[in-house]
């Protein structure tokens, strides 16, 4: 009976691990155990294998989950006995309408059915977090950022091979990039664990890619950010992710946008809001103030008299833009009523004049409250 080894343990990881450690430390392991770095000692090459099979198995999402749940049961043959063994025949019919449980479980279905090299594993798609002021957001903006990406292997033109060699057809799957096993009535179709469902083995994997037939470099991208774009806003940038494996299609970039806090508006979607604090004088005489606007002009906002504090008055079309159409929201001004903290002799006499001639219906607000509270005082 053979002892398989745990898969995290082989990448010396956690199971807790995110998908960048494990590819940090596949990297240096398989740099340690590259057959070129131990001088083709059996055992490092053993662990090679061993190493990059689990990579394969866990920097896949579902194959990591399916793993997590079922062990190498998931992935690796079932071994004879028990109803064991490869079985190279069609399997049992009549229950082909049992794939979609195995495409849960394995991934793919394939049940009872022939044989087939499995399709090229497209690249993943990866993030990009970017940071834009509301001002940028208002008039959107080109913008150039760099990342680094994984991309085809110039030294083996991304076939993972060592310039001058070739692929062989894999020994397990006879090219199928399937195998089959027998578990109690049903037989089932996997991928080969072999070659990952290629159903071709490189027999000298490239120096520089390590047979991945992709690697790492700095790229830069030039990214359009349209006017109107909020928090959030999502920018996809197709073909500009990660380099598939041995020449398959790569992943797309997702921009995700953040917008900066500003010092005067709040907005909520297409709508500018900004507390403007107006003197008690011109709260109660009217007048006008002048709000900067996003678009680099002034507006001017009349203010009724007797305006009181918290009154929100609204300009049209002045907001911000609408996304990918026409148009723009609106500005929305809320009015703070600032008292004065400093008066003057002629300007505190000038309000004890005024206030010697208040008969309580200049302020209803006021005069109402304390009314109800002599009621309920009983006053």
């Amino acid at each position: 009976m053979t002892t398989e080894i745990d898969y995290y343990s082989l990448l010396e990881v956690e199971r807790t691990a995110d998908a960048t450690t494990i590819k940090s430390a596949y990297r240096k392991l398989a740099m340690k155990y590259h057959p070129d770095k131990t001088g083709g000692c059996t055992d490092g090459e053993a662990r090679f294998k061993a190493v990059s099979e689990a990579y394969e198995c866990l920097k896949d999402p579902q194959k990591r989950a399916a793993y997590d749940r079922y062990g190498h049961a998931a992935y690796t043959n079932a071994q004879n006995g028990g109803g064991g063994g490869f079985n190279g025949g069609r399997g049992a019919g009549g229950f082909s309408d049992l794939g979609d449980i195995f495409e849960t479980i394995f991934g793919q279905a394939g049940f009872g059915g022939g044989g087939g090299r499995q399709a090229q594993r497209r690249g993943a798609d990866l993030r990009y977090d970017m940071e834009i002021t509301l001002d940028e957001a208002y008039h959107g903006k080109q913008s150039e950022i760099e990342i680094e990406v994984s991309a085809s292997c110039d030294a083996c033109d991304g076939s993972g091979a060592q310039p001058g060699t070739g692929v062989k057809t894999c020994g397990t799957c006879g090219g199928h990039g399937q195998v089959r096993a027998q578990q109690g009535f049903f037989v089932v179709e996997r991928t080969c664990p072999a070659c990952h469902g290629a159903g071709q083995v490189i027999e000298n994997p490239c120096r520089s890619c390590r047979g991945e037939g992709r690697v790492d470099r700095p790229k830069t991208l030039s990214v359009n950010i349209p006017a109107g774009v909020d928090e959030g806003t999502r920018i996809r940038l197709t073909g500009e992710g990660e380099c598939g494996a041995r020449g398959a299609p790569p992943g797309d970039l997702y921009i995700f946008l953040h917008v900066k806090r500003h010092p005067i508006f709040e907005r909520d979607g297409t709508t500018l809001f900004c507390r403007a604090p107006v003197s008690f004088t011109t709260a109660s005489l009217g007048g006008t103030i002048e709000v900067p606007g996003l678009d680099g002009s002034r507006h001017e906002i009349k203010i009724p008299s007797g305006i009181q504090s918290g009154k929100q008055i609204r300009q049209r079309g002045v907001g911000m833009p609408v996304l990918n159409g026409r148009g723009q929201g609106d500005l929305v001004i809320q009015v703070d009523v600032e008292t004065p903290t400093k008066l003057s002799a002629r300007q505190r006499e000038l309000l004890e004049a005024f206030r010697e001639t208040e008969t309580g219906e200049e302020c209803p607000q006021s005069t109402g409250f304390f009314s109800k509270l002599k009621e309920l005082w009983g006053d």
